[in-house]
């Protein structure tokens, strides 16, 4: 029975799989209402599906921050825009993100510019 199933719980080994068992049956007993510790147990789950979550699009957003760090030096050491035109891109930039609610493609900045 504990063979097939505690490579699907992510345990190391067998060890490991009965070790948390008996941990969450002690818990289940000494609990109070019984009825209570299963969604004590789903939302200590959720928490830590969503903690990991957070973890993940915080390293993705981090390793995307670098990848447009990377292209806006490029762009800006071959470019020669002055601040003030800049600064005005930005505003602009900026409402129309707004008017597309987030979702802007290369395709609304080449319609954008050439349209």
């Amino acid at each position: 029975m504990v063979e097939g199933i505690y490579k699907e719980d992510n345990c190391s080994s067998r060890s490991e799989f009965i070790e948390k068992a008996i941990i969450f049956y002690v818990g289940y007993l000494s609990s109070n209402d019984n009825s209570q510790y299963l969604p004590n147990v789903i939302t200590s789950t959720l928490k830590s599906i969503v903690a990991e979550s957070d973890n993940r699009m915080s390293r993705l957003i981090f390793k995307l921050a670098v990848e447009l760090a990377m292209t806006m030096n490029i762009i800006a050491s071959s470019q020669d825009i002055d601040k003030m035109t800049l600064t005005k891109l930005r505003g602009e930039c900026v409402k129309e993100v707004k008017r597309l609610n987030g979702s802007f493609s290369f395709d609304d900045a080449y319609d954008w510019q050439k349209g």
